[in-house]
């Protein structure tokens, strides 16, 4: 059957373009047998397998429907009842959508001009009205990390009262001596959660997996939040196939990892603003008036990508999809 041209590149959402192993693919047609039957009331299988690929307690361990699923437990239960909750602006939408929905209060703090989180400024915006405080490692749609020393350092300065949220929807994509030991921080700091998700390294996307890490205590008071059933039946065998296949997915991140730097340097070697990311998508800072330009020449050639007040975020894809970005954006600049 032929490819469907009219899809043209789905850049926009970060998505894995390779899909789940085939192991994985397999071990979910092999479970369809079951799709009669419902799934846990409460999800209890799940967490416990999380738990014990981290080392973790499984009461550490809350999951929801997708990384989002588990945010909006998150702020129905910190960020409700006109609660201020602190973020970095632009950032993943989810949290001013879904802070408002739940009754809060977003109070936002504009990146620095580089891309990164201004963590003195988001620390200094905290105040008695604030129960939530949202940081993503990678950012979206920047990728820019914070790094072990200034995450400690921020959370030094947070009441212990306020919740912390760090998002590591991307962690899969930065190398391990990169990332921020949260085990160890999560004993010295009973006010943080963890945030984690399926959906990109893993390719999970459609299946909704995501997950909470932390300390007992915050971990039950967002479980209350629950949907009885709420949990696809086909996500713990999704999980559990995709952590037997970690090999082949960390070849894949390694493939996605290349061509994010070829992105990259293709797009700087046009004289553009692009940050270092480390997650599986770049970040094209623009001035206002090329955004709509270079982001309506995008769209014209059928490549979709996110659109932000600073600039376009641009999901990694494979190498055609790469090519045509550059082609594109080339064309358009030069």
């Amino acid at each position: 059957m032929a490819p469907l041209a009219w899809i043209g590149h789905q850049l926009q959402l970060n998505e894995n373009p390779y899909g789940p192993p085939p192991s994985v693919r397999e071990a979910l047609s092999a479970a369809l047998s079951s799709a009669n039957r419902y799934p846990e009331f409460l999800p209890q299988r799940l967490p416990r397998l999380i738990a014990e690929r981290l080392g973790v307690a499984p009461d550490c361990i809350v999951v929801g429907a997708g990384a989002t699923g588990v945010i909006m437990h998150i702020v129905q239960e910190f960020g409700s009842g006109g609660s201020s909750v602190v973020m970095a602006v632009p950032t993943f939408d989810g949290y001013p959508i879904l802070t408002a929905m739940a009754g809060g209060r977003p109070v936002t703090v504009p990146l620095m001009l580089d891309g990164r989180q201004d963590l003195d400024a988001i620390a200094e915006a905290v105040d008695e009205q604030t129960r939530l405080v949202v940081l993503c490692s990678p950012h979206n749609p920047t990728g820019t990390l914070i790094t072990p020393p200034e995450f400690e350092k921020f959370l030094l300065r947070i009441p212990p009262a306020v919740t912390v949220v760090l998002d590591e929807a991307y962690v899969d994509f930065v190398a391990p001596g990169e990332r921020i030991d949260v085990l160890t921080l999560l004993d010295e700091h009973p006010n943080l959660l963890v945030l984690r998700t399926f959906s990109k390294a893993y390719g999970l996307a459609a299946l909704r997996v995501g997950y909470a890490v932390g300390a007992p205590a915050l971990i039950e008071r967002v479980a209350r939040w629950q949907l009885p059933f709420g949990m696809n039946a086909l996500a713990e065998v999704a999980v559990r196939a995709c952590y037997a296949a970690e090999p082949e997915i960390a070849e894949r991140v390694t493939v996605i990892g290349e061509h994010r730097r070829r992105l990259t340097a293709g797009l700087r070697e046009l004289g553009l603003c692009v940050p270092d990311s480390y997650a599986n998508f770049s970040y094209l800072t623009l001035p206002g008036p090329d955004i709509d330009r270079v982001g309506t020449a995008l769209a014209g050639a059928n490549i979709h990508v996110k659109h932000y007040p600073t600039g376009l975020r641009i999901t990694v894809g494979d190498r055609v999809a790469t090519d045509a970005v550059l082609h594109t954006v080339r064309s358009t600049v030069q």
